[in-house]
């Protein structure tokens, strides 16, 4: 007899999702921002795979985030090259971290953005989220839980 889904939480839709960002961290020259994605109140239990879409937003030239597995600050553990099914539930939670590398090629500092541009995977919403990093290019790594 197949299991029944019909409880199992189905993918997110933008309306179900909140994003945050916490304070940048910093490390050698790199600089990162922890994106925290939670369920917006009310809303049911649902899941995100995948990557967050991630633009720069004010304080220097556009940035898209690259989307990759891993990085100095973060990402997935080596040897996972999938990412995860996150379930946002009221006591779970997702994260995906942002990252960049805070000089140029000549040593010269990168613009200090003060906001990111948030699209959580698979949704069609785009939010700005407050977050400042030093960054010249930016890598994004897969939503994971918290």
């Amino acid at each position: 007899m197949p299991a029944d889904n019909a409880d199992a939480p189905t993918p997110c839709w933008s309306d179900q999702i909140a994003v945050t960002a916490s304070p940048a961290e910093s490390a050698v020259g790199h600089r990162a921002v922890t994106l925290m994605f939670t369920l917006a109140g009310g809303a049911d239990p649902c899941t995100l795979t995948g990557y967050a879409g991630v633009d720069s937003g004010a304080g220097g030239p556009l940035i898209h985030a690259q989307p990759t597995l891993r990085g100095y600050m973060g990402g997935l553990p080596a040897g996972v090259n999938e990412p995860p099914t996150v379930i946002l539930s009221i006591s779970t939670q997702g994260q995906a971290i942002v990252e960049g590398i805070a000089v140029d090629a000549d040593g010269k500092p990168c613009p200090t953005y003060t906001d990111l541009i948030v699209n959580s995977p698979d949704t069609t919403n785009v939010v700005t989220v407050s977050a400042t990093i030093d960054a010249c290019a930016l890598q994004v790594h897969p939503i994971t839980a918290v």
